[in-house]
């Protein structure tokens, strides 16, 4: 197998766990942090990239919300604009993964980390960024530091975006 297509697995594997993951463990809105800024979408998104990559991480996955929404909306039953764009990637940490899952190998499910970037319909010209809260009221004591400090990781991905 060449190494695009691997590379092409990997990163619809990555992104289908995601959108599982999102699915078991729902968000309620709190569990949202969000930042804004005015400006560019592409610029935006960019920037949501770069402050990615300035951690020595790398983004597994862009997964096109927005796309898809548009698309199907259709076949829905809806044609109501959400977004002007809107995505998500998604990424790891080899340090935060190896130590929350060594703190409980069922942490395996708060990867990969994922961010998103979106312009609402209603509101051109502002563009939101975001992830959501690692949820670090369960679970034992090394559990709760290390999601802390993902937690910590990923609120400075999204301001340094922003900023």
């Amino acid at each position: 197998m060449k190494s695009k297509t691997v590379s092409k697995i990997l990163a619809l594997a990555a992104g289908a766990l995601a959108l599982s993951a999102a699915m078991v463990a729902p968000a309620a809105a709190d569990d949202m942090r969000l930042f804004e800024k005015k400006g560019a979408y592409a610029d935006v998104k960019s920037d949501l990239a770069n402050a990615i990559v300035n951690r020595g991480l790398v983004n597994d996955y862009t997964g096109n919300i927005g796309g898809m929404l548009e698309r199907t909306g259709a076949d829905v039953g809806s044609t109501k604009p959400i977004y002007k764009a809107a995505e998500y990637m998604t990424f790891c940490s080899a340090k935060f993964s190896r130590a929350m899952m060594e703190a409980d190998p069922t942490n395996m499910g708060f990867c990969p980390f994922v961010v998103f970037v979106y312009e609402p319909a209603a509101t051109p010209g502002t563009v939101v960024v975001g992830y959501r809260a690692p949820a670090s009221a369960k679970g034992n004591d090394a559990t709760k530091k290390v999601l802390g400090e993902i937690d910590k990781l990923l609120e400075s991905i999204a301001k340094e975006s922003t900023k």
